[in-house]
């Protein structure tokens, strides 16, 4: 008989935020413009039968300048509208495999935190903000060295792609 076991572990992430004095549609249009604004669907490539060479070249016609691609958006602004509440938030899923899989070969399980996520909000002022939480700070929760060097320069990609879309 197959039994199951629960493993717990905690961890704290890092929450970063950028402000911006951009509206939320010029902070949106920032973004886009390096990320794409058409979804790639990455997992809809061929996989199983190629080699990773021929991955990656399918995969890097849709990287944007900031080393990523938009995989998806959920626009939570439209949603919480009819709970009354009026602002304008978007959820962004966007990443790399190319960039995954620099830490998903040191242990599968960032994948929880692969793609990232960003949000950006329109603020009460008119100014926007966007977050995140830092990858390496999800991803890196016991001690292993090649996967927090990954997560690391990952984590400095995508402060890069920050603060270039917020200024």
């Amino acid at each position: 008989m197959l039994t199951s076991r629960e493993h717990t572990t905690s961890f704290s992430g890092v929450r970063m935020r950028f402000d911006s004095d951009k509206s939320y549609g010029e902070l949106i249009d920032a973004l886009f413009a390096d990320i794409g604004e058409t979804p790639v669907p990455i997992d809809e490539f061929p996989s199983m039968s190629q080699t990773w060479e021929e991955y990656k070249h399918q995969v890097e016609p849709h990287v944007g300048p900031s080393g990523f691609m938009l995989f998806s958006v959920f626009d939570h602004g439209a949603w919480i509208r009819s709970a009354g509440i009026d602002r304008k938030v978007l959820r962004v899923i966007l990443g790399n495999p190319l960039i995954a899989i620099t830490m998903l070969r040191h242990d599968v399980t960032a994948g929880l935190f692969a793609p990232v996520e960003l949000l950006v909000v329109e603020e009460a002022d008119g100014r926007s903000s966007l977050s995140y939480v830092r990858p390496s700070s999800l991803m890196v929760i016991e001690p292993n060295a090649p996967l927090l060097a990954a997560a690391q320069q990952l984590d400095a990609k995508l402060e890069a792609l920050a603060t270039k879309v917020v200024s």
